[in-house]
């Protein structure tokens, strides 16, 4: 459905790891593996470090580059939850069900934490988000998490933040109250990738770049993929192709709707500035339904984004349509310089629930819906333990029923679009 590339988009993640951008043979010719996972993202990276790990031959075909697509473009900030929150997950799993993904998210996070220093890569890793609210009506959603995460979910770890102490965290007027949480943290995604990737042929796996998948077919009881210049059989395939599935499989592509995001860097700022602007380097967010989200980096420039499209496209200037919204939350930045815009696909579900499942041998992890920095780590162990002979955590993913999005392939996106203008009309009332 979208172009790819064999360069990556020109964000500010590209340009911090230029020096550590690799370029990977295609595939050429045929060839045989156990596993055979179809994307080089988060999902794709996480399932395949883990499997051959415990000692599976693994291969990953990336259409364009490693995390080429939201996994290294993404606003890089590892919340804990799902963007669906809690409540879809217990209505359709009963609470002790549930209470069993929560706890495999707060896993992610403590192995989130873990992986760098096991592997020998850094990501830039930093700890604490701070959830916000812009609307006084809306604090009350803050407390009422706060409340149900202690008591119900077992997360006591969770501080609220008055207003009166806000200016401690971010320096903006724009919000009424926060929630700290410090399980959670912001990372350079394309970092990540990057190590998790070196991480995985260190330890055996292989991955061929710009080497689409055309189409697989079941053959003999296994798998096989074909390429532009080549073929490979497995015994398993995973599909951790998200936004980009497209016409691969579209019985699974019907249940996700691609959406544009994008978000800007500003320029370095003076390392006192940057400071002041978030004193606590947290990464933070806001519960608008169209939110706001930024962040520092080490060489003290604002990450800034929150916009997304549902037609395709992006704005025909990112950094133009990002500055207003920026400066409304920190107007002492009102002129600065945006060095980088840049945007890519998510890949929604209809209920903003995960799709991870498995038919047979074929498994599949997409519709993070916009928060995967964690979730793709809790999905991938449980993809990543299914195949090897322990489906119990995969069976609660299963529990999870997302239907085809309404109006079909042509229709779908303009009826989202118009139930998100509304969302984001009734924000700004």
């Amino acid at each position: 459905m979208f172009e790819q590339s064999s360069r990556h988009v020109a964000s500010y993640y590209a340009h911090a790891c230029a020096d550590h951008l690799v370029e990977r043979d295609a595939l050429e010719g045929e060839h045989d593996t156990e596993v055979l996972i179809i994307g080089a993202g988060f999902s794709g990276l996480h399932t395949a470090l883990r499997l051959v790990k415990a000692g599976k031959r693994v291969t990953l075909l990336e259409a364009s580059r490693v995390a080429w697509a939201a996994s290294g473009r993404n606003g890089g900030q590892a919340i804990l939850g799902w963007s669906c929150d809690m409540p879809p997950l217990e209505a359709a799993l009963g609470y002790e069900r549930a209470r069993r993904l929560w706890d495999g998210m707060r896993w992610a996070a403590q192995e989130l934490r873990a992986l760098p220093s096991r592997h020998e890569f850094d990501c830039d890793y930093r700890p604490g988000h701070l959830w916000t609210s812009v609307l006084p009506r809306r604090v009350g959603l803050l407390t009422e998490w706060q409340h149900e995460a202690a008591h119900k979910w077992g997360h006591d770890g969770l501080r609220f933040i008055p207003r009166e102490q806000l200016s401690e965290w971010v320096a903006s007027d724009r919000y009424q109250a926060g929630l700290f949480d410090p399980e959670g943290g912001h990372l350079n995604p394309l970092k990540l990738a990057l190590g998790l990737a070196a991480a995985i042929e260190g330890a055996g796996g292989r991955i061929h770049e710009q080497s689409k998948a055309l189409g697989y077919r079941e053959e003999g009881g296994r798998y096989v993929v074909t390429t532009e210049h080549g073929c490979i059989r497995a015994d398993v395939l995973v599909l951790a192709c998200n936004a980009y599935l497209d016409r691969l499989d579209p019985q699974l592509s019907s249940c996700v709707l691609p959406v544009g995001t994008y978000q800007v860097a500003t320029a370095p700022l003076p390392p006192a500035q940057a400071a002041a602007l978030l004193p606590n380097n947290a990464c933070v967010t806001d519960n608008q339904f169209v939110l706001d989200y930024f962040r520092r980096t080490p060489d003290h420039r604002l990450l800034f984004g929150g916009g997304c499209t549902y037609l395709g496209g992006m704005p025909r200037d990112i950094a133009a349509a990002t500055r207003p919204f920026l400066e409304r939350v920190f107007p002492q930045l009102k002129g600065v310089e945006l060095e980088f815009a840049w945007g890519g696909h998510i890949d929604l579900t209809l209920k903003r629930t995960p799709d991870i499942g498995r038919r047979g041998d074929l498994y599949w992890l997409q519709g993070y819906s916009g928060h995967g920095v964690l979730p793709t780590l809790a999905g991938a162990r449980a993809v990543a333990d299914a195949i090897l002979g322990q489906p119990d955590e995969l069976a609660l993913y299963q529990g999870l029923v997302n239907g085809r999005f309404p109006g079909g392939k042509y229709m779908a996106a303009p009826l989202e679009a118009i139930g998100k203008a509304w969302y984001r009309l009734r924000d700004s009332l």
